[in-house]
């Protein structure tokens, strides 16, 4: 039986082409040993197989929503918009939790005041094999302006969510939750990170996350001048690493971004400048 004082974390499944998956991602979450949870899965416009899977998973899915294919950022929304719980955790359908993260990861928030959203460490799958760990360090909003420092799917405050508007959906080219992120450390305090593998992340070949690669210098771009001014606000701790991503990006591709490096670097230069000189006086 659960204690009423013991919060309601919503789960929210993006779905999208994983019949393969989806029943490990939902069997997961009812295998946590946190018990007062509430399972939201969309389908953002699934094949039919998938949607068969998920028919079939009715009976232990809170709530099911099918919607035509509008994007993992629009599906979210969706489901954090009609879910109960005070805090939100966000999981893609091709992972799966391991039974104690939820239980680990709810404790920070109700001890530490400043704590913005709690993350883990994350078994790396290659087809049906853990190869290796994912270490996110966490941190403050300077961490995730230079890095995504948590795991894409973590643990959050609805509240905070609500602040920020949710995630972006105009970003269906990837790193949607490093943008997300940004904006929920922007309030203040800290990311945790759990010193376990308690999440278990999928490498597919035709990911989000590989796809995203594809457009790092674009989704980079958008990402900054949409944060501008907190980049601006930060700018010591935040344009030498910039630079040295459109380093990377140029060696990368193989050609020049002289246009990026203008385009972000005129927002940054000045400011930069301003504040040598104010040191030098």
């Amino acid at each position: 039986m659960v204690n009423k004082k013991t919060p309601l974390i919503s789960v929210i499944i993006s779905c999208y082409n994983d019949a393969d998956y989806i029943q490990q991602a939902v069997d997961s979450v009812r295998g946590q040993t946190y018990l007062n949870t509430e399972i939201i899965v969309v389908d953002d416009g699934s094949d039919v197989k998938t949607r068969k899977v998920l028919k079939s998973l009715e009976t232990k899915i809170g709530t099911l929503i099918l919607q035509e294919n509008k994007g993992v950022s629009a599906a979210r929304n969706k489901g954090i918009e009609v879910s109960k719980g005070d805090y939100i955790m966000i999981l893609d359908s091709d992972d799966y939790l391991e039974p104690t993260f939820l239980e680990k990861a709810i404790k920070y928030f109700r001890e530490e005041n400043e704590v913005r959203m709690v993350s883990c460490y994350a078994n790396l799958i290659y087809g049906k094999n853990k190869k290796g760990l994912l270490k996110p360090n966490g941190g403050d909003i300077i961490s995730f302006l230079n890095n995504n420092c948590a795991l894409g799917t973590s643990l959050y405050k609805k509240d905070d969510i609500a602040e920020i508007n949710g995630y972006d959906e105009k970003m269906l080219l990837g790193l949607e939750d490093w943008d997300f992120n940004i904006r929920i450390m922007a309030l203040g305090g800290i990311a945790q990170v759990i010193t376990e593998p308690l999440y278990n992340y999928r490498i597919k070949g035709n990911s989000r996350n590989e796809k995203a690669k594809k457009h790092k210098t674009e989704i980079l771009k958008y990402i900054v001048t949409k944060n501008i001014d907190l980049y601006q606000l930060h700018i010591e701790q935040t344009l030498p690493k910039l630079f040295s991503r459109m380093e990377k990006l140029e060696k990368e591709h193989g050609k020049l971004s002289k246009s990026l490096e203008y385009k972000c670097g005129k927002f940054f230069i000045a400011p930069l400048r301003y504040f040598k000189n104010l040191a030098n006086k």
